[in-house]
């Protein structure tokens, strides 16, 4: 090898060695800054002959492991959800609060319990008279509290899916920017470098609060996908949006099977060359943050709202609904047989109960006609009444009895052979279809909410809807119940005069130590059974929760206890996995001091092998000269 050649190596030598020293230097510098991935010298030795020539330099490589960083971003997008989910159901285990402490459903409703056995044993009390009252007042505010504390957390997640859009779009331009700036530079150098650990940050961002995939090109740019497959970002961004509803109501829903009809925020992704995409409706987000607030808003805190609404319907129904049994149909019907009944009273959402026997099939069906006076919302689900055996009828009653009966007869005329008719006032008659024998009515009966607090009977509107009956209505603005834990009142008559938790008759007037009505009330909470909606999260369709109000008050309770501990539990198992993998992840792409001093030892000794070589090159060259 000439001298020549030995002082090329030397100097590329030295040139690969300030460059692998500068890049320890940025190492060491950035060795706690989030996100940084260490940096090496790419290079290879050049060959002349049969013998290395010099050090070739080819670029800059971060150390990276791309399937670690992958792993890392599913686990940050299940950790996210896992989180929120948490951190959201500890927060509504708070609003409901621990069954022990006072101020709770369970501790509102033992201590009504408790003033309606003070005021059986003393009815003639007036204090006793209060306290029930009172004990009532407080029991609905409890629930109205309750109410308005999960509404509350229903409008964080709906403020949470807003913040979330805002950042999710931020990083998709970051992105999109970034890759334009790699396809003009085209290089491999510490400048790139330093963009990729950039956009990898803005893809872990993504990533908590999304569920995403990465394609990489050759140029290094990144397309960016959903894992249900929609694109979010290549060399340009989409742009999601979002309409926040800001202030959350009961009635503030999401409806999946028309989302037009829906009244809370969704997202939608706009293309940027024009089309847009529903990623609620089509479920593209299935993970992070965004999926866990969607979640929440639409589902979780829904059926939360809607356990405490069952509760406070029941409640309410329990002490104003009268059931009253069909009288016999006279004789002159003959040879038909059936019932009438009378529907003086009959409030929208009042049931009729029909049960009649089909003799050619020898079925027995339990019929239910719903009073409905918005025909916006027939027909009416079999589903309305709770009860899996009911077939539901809704009728339209806006156009009085003749109208009434002639949707009946239209219903079931022909199909269960029956035959109503209305033989005066208020009643309704149905009988069966008399000699031909082919169906037999069983039984028949109506029930009514009681309206006055003085009616001769011990039902009474104790609860109302805000000053109103609950009568279990449907409408096109929805079902009464929906919200009715928010709206419940005790009566504005029992709050004026506390005696008609007793006195329920002024003519004749009811004794001042009758028992009658608040016994009637002691019973109907304390051992009544009722059915709640499988809307709530308890029970099915074919089989809804029956139980007692406070059994039911403790079922849902005890859920959502459940649901907190096993969201905290996941949530800490997801944080168990992602900082493993987050610590994989630094031990193959973070800075090490220690590694980098002994590298930088390793590279100054290089550096001063490559100056000695050129130094002594310059004493040869120096001697040659001087011996010429």
């Amino acid at each position: 090898m000439g001298l020549s050649q030995a002082l090329s190596t030397a100097m590329s030598g030295l040139r690969a060695t300030q460059a692998s020293i500068a890049l320890v230097g940025s190492n060491v510098a950035n060795a706690e800054t989030p996100g940084y991935v260490r940096k090496t010298v790419i290079q290879s030795a050049g060959v002349t002959g049969d013998y290395g020539s010099s050090v070739l330099l080819h670029g800059v490589d971060r150390q990276l492991d791309q399937y670690l960083q992958a792993a890392l971003r599913t686990e940050t997008s299940g950790a996210a959800y896992a989180d929120i989910r948490s951190t959201f159901l500890q927060n509504l285990q708070g609003v409901y609060g621990n069954p022990s402490e006072t101020g709770t459903i369970e501790d509102a409703f033992n201590k009504l319990l408790t003033a309606f056995q003070g005021l059986s044993t003393s009815a003639d009390s007036p204090s006793a008279r209060i306290g029930a009252v009172n004990a009532a007042q407080t029991m609905a505010q409890t629930l109205n509290t309750t109410t308005q504390g999960i509404q509350n957390l229903r409008a964080n997640a709906e403020m949470g899916i807003n913040d979330s859009i805002i950042t999710a779009n931020n990083a998709m331009a970051q992105i999109a920017f970034i890759n334009n700036q790699l396809q003009n530079n085209g290089k491999t150098d510490a400048a790139t470098a330093s963009l990729l650990d950039q956009r990898d940050q803005y893809i872990t961002q993504l990533s908590a609060l999304m569920d995403i995939r990465t394609v990489v090109n050759d140029l290094n740019q990144v397309t960016v996908f959903t894992n249900s497959g929609v694109q979010l970002v290549g060399t340009e961004a989409a742009q999601l949006s979002f309409n926040p509803q800001g202030t959350m109501t009961p009635n503030t829903l999401y409806n999946p099977t028309d989302p037009t009809k829906s009244n809370v925020g969704t997202i939608t992704i706009n293309f940027p060359h024009g089309g847009s995409y529903d990623l609620v409706s089509t479920k593209s987000i299935r993970s992070g943050k965004i999926a866990a607030y969607l979640e929440l808003r639409d589902d979780t805190l829904v059926k939360a709202q809607a356990q405490i609404d069952q509760f406070a319907a029941a409640l309410s129904s329990s002490l104003s609904d009268k059931t009253t049994a069909g009288t016999a149909a006279p004789a002159s019907v003959l040879p038909q047989a059936g019932y009438d009944l009378d529907l003086t009273g009959l409030q929208s959402g009042n049931v009729i109960h029909v049960s009649y026997k089909d003799n050619t099939t020898g079925i027995t069906h339990n019929l239910s006609i719903v009073r409905v006076d918005d025909p916006s919302v027939l027909p009416l689900s079999n589903t309305a009444t709770l009860d899996p055996n009911d077939e539901v009828l809704g009728v339209n009653f806006s156009g009085g009895m003749a109208s009434v009966v002639s949707q009946l007869n239209a219903a079931l005329g022909a199909t269960a052979n029956l035959q109503f008719s209305n033989p005066s006032g208020s009643t309704l008659r149905v009988l069966d279809d008399g000699a031909t024998n082919r169906s037999d009515v069983l039984a028949a009966s109506v029930t009514t909410t009681m309206s006055s607090l003085t009616s001769g009977n011990p039902q009474l509107p104790l609860f109302t809807d805000n000053g109103g009956l609950y009568t279990g209505a449907i409408t096109a603005n929805g079902a009464q119940v929906t919200g009715l834990a928010g709206r419940i009142s005790v009566n504005l008559g029992l709050l004026g005069d506390p005696s008609r938790t007793i006195v329920f008759s002024t003519s004749p007037l009811t004794a001042a130590d009758d028992t009658t009505r608040s016994d009637f009330i002691l019973t109907q909470l304390q051992t009544g059974s009722y059915r709640y909606s499988p809307q709530t999260g308890i029970g099915t369709t074919a089989a809804p929760f029956t139980g007692t109000l406070l059994n039911f008050a403790k079922q849902f309770i005890s859920q959502q206890g459940e649901a907190a501990t096993s969201a905290k539990q996941l949530a800490d198992g997801q944080s168990v996995v992602l900082n493993t993998l987050q610590k994989k992840v630094t031990d193959a792409s973070g800075v090490n001091i220690d590694d980098e001093m002994a590298h930088l030892l390793a590279l100054q000794n290089a550096y001063s092998a490559n100056a000695r070589v050129m130094s002594s090159i310059k004493q040869m060259y120096d001697t040659l000269i001087q011996a010429m």
